[in-house]
Order: C-alpha cells, then structure tokens, then sequence
C-alpha cells in the first residue's frame, strides 16, 4: 500500500497561488451518461516539475485565469485528484480531476451563469494551460496496513478519490490485501461516475470489491422514501457496525456537505443498540485515524 511512516514522504503546497505551476490540458472526457442531468467530466493534466508528487487523497488547487469582481486574480479552488500517485499515464506525470459544470440563475438578472473554476475546467481543450497549485492535504491519506478493509461513502464527485484509492490498491500494489466496500449515492443512473470501472473491479475481485449504490430520483426506500445514501447503508446496519468494530477497518466519507448528518442518523441507533455512544465512538475511530470525512 504505502511505505511506513517515517519513508512515506507527503508533499504538500509545492507550489503557491504566487508562482503556480503551469500545466496543460492533456485530455477531457464526459463521464455522464446520455440525459444526465448537468455535465461532469474527467480532466487529465500534465505536470511538467517531476518534483510535484502527489498521493491518493490529497487535492489541487486549480487558479482560473481571469480576475475576480475586486480585479483580484482568482483564488486557487481546491479539486480531489482521482488518479493514483503514477497518474493516468503511468507515470505519475499527470494529475486527474472529476469535475461537475456548476450552472445556476443569477437571482438580480435572471440571467443563467456558470461557476468561475468548474466553468472553465470543463471548457477546456487539449494543450489549453492551466494554473496549478499545491498538492495539498495531509488528513485523507490510505492506511498503512496491508489489511485494512476500507468502508468508502461517496456522493456524486465525491468518487473522484475513491477512484485513486481502489486503483491503486487493486491494480498497483501487489501487497494488498484488504477488502473495500463502497457506498455510491447520486441522482439518476446516468450520473454513476466511472460506472464501467467501478463494474468491471466488482468483477475482477469479487468478494474482495463490494459495491452498492443509491439511485435517489430512481430508487426508493420500503417506506416511500427517496433512496439516498444513508438509506443504503441503514440496509446493512448490522454489517457495517460489525465491520466498524474491526480495528483494521478505515472509514472514508466525501461529497456534500450535510451527508455527515444522515451518515450519523444511520449509526446513531446502531450503536445504541450494541449499548454505545455514537459520537463517543466516532470521535475514537477519528483519533485512531480510522474515520475521515472531506465534504464541501
């Protein structure tokens, strides 16, 4: 998986808003299906300094030319990198984004506008030049133990590191031997991002790759209830809450904000009834570095 800690070396904040690193647009493709609602692609980037290392769960900074209404330059907007450390090219020359096309109504005009950074990502076209900064973040980082099984629980872009983990766990590191379960929610069948991938290791591993997903304009809970992803975990309650007692489970949550809330109604009860306090035993899984959440 990694090395140990003293030899696992994290780069973080190589390079600042002031003097960003200037990439390239390597490739960009839709990752929606026909009549999504919206448009998401996933953006290759290259990354000319071969000093800019990056781990599975770190984040860029992605600065939009331009300046702001102050005539500010941009601030950099922070993106998980869902490539692993060698990259989609193998060898760790690129970095990839999922990123969604931010569109809204501006509220004085009436006006349909697009978000500044989002706007511009998906707009992009081979060798067009991007402003990059970082990497950055130290917290959302893989296990070092060879065993760990690991719960992730994503929404809709909040895949994009889920899509580095279960890479490299499964198709770059030999030693690995855990097993992953992924809890998936978005809106319509046709916003499951990295479908095709995340299928074909459900295939090639078996018991090894469990996933199950929350289709919530599509599927319904027994009571009537839109399907979302806490609703999907609260099916397998007794198994999720026996897997969490395992001191080699590691629990990851990305997406949007306020899923923590109804992650934590599901294991609320559950922990009542094995005679527990939910955040009591939250806040020990998060000092032993066995839960992590990053929503935004």
């Amino acid at each position: 998986m990694v090395a140990s800690a003293e030899k696992r070396e994290v780069v973080v904040n190589l390079y600042r808003p002031n003097a960003p690193l200037i990439g390239h647009c390597v490739e960009t493709y839709s990752i929606v299906g026909e009549g999504a609602p919206g448009l998401t692609k996933h953006i290759v980037l290259s990354l000319p300094d071969p000093n800019y290392r990056y781990l599975e769960g770190q984040s860029v900074g992605i600065i939009p030319p331009g300046e702001d209404a102050k005539g500010k330059p941009h601030k950099p907007r922070l993106y998980s990198i869902a490539s692993t450390r060698f990259g989609d090219d193998g060898e760790g020359r690129t970095v990839s984004l999922s990123v969604k096309r931010a569109e809204y109504v501006d509220r004085e005009t009436g006006q349909p506008g697009v978000g500044v950074c989002s706007g511009f990502l998906t707009d992009l076209k081979a060798g067009d030049e991007v402003m990059i900064t970082g990497p950055s973040g130290k917290t959302f980082l893989l296990p070092e133990d060879e065993n760990a099984n690991l719960i992730l629980i994503a929404t809709g872009t909040g895949i994009a590191p889920f899509r580095a983990f279960i890479k490299h766990l499964f198709e770059e590191d030999p030693n690995y031997q855990g097993k992953i379960w992924l809890f998936f929610g978005v809106p319509t069948t046709s916003t499951l991002l990295y479908h095709g991938d995340l299928e074909a290791w459900k295939a090639q591993y078996g018991d090894r790759f469990r996933v199950d997903y929350a289709i919530s304009r599509e599927q319904q809970t027994p009571d009537g209830k839109k399907m979302y992803v806490q609703n999907r975990m609260a099916e397998y309650g007794a198994e999720l809450w026996e897997m969490l007692q395992q001191p080699n489970t590691y629990t990851y949550i990305c997406g949007l904000k306020g899923m923590e809330d109804g992650i934590n109604n599901v294991m609320g009860p559950l922990a009542e009834q094995a005679g527990q306090d939910w955040s009591k035993f939250q806040k020990e899984l998060k000092k032993a570095d066995r839960w992590h959440e990053e929503t935004y």
